[in-house]
């Protein structure tokens, strides 16, 4: 079995993660992905039935 290539990394030194969005084209997909999900739950909302 080969060994990874990449470097092994703690789950402490990685936990916490940060969202770097650089370009206005990564931070116009990260909105429209949240836009998304919310108005995906809203229409889920509305046709859910009572």
């Amino acid at each position: 079995m080969a060994h990874p290539t990449e470097p092994l990394h703690r789950a402490r030194d990685v936990r916490g993660g940060e969202i770097i969005l650089r370009t206005r084209r990564r931070r116009l997909i990260f909105a429209a992905g949240l836009a998304a999900f919310v108005l995906f739950a809203l229409v889920a909302a509305i046709l859910a039935p009572h």
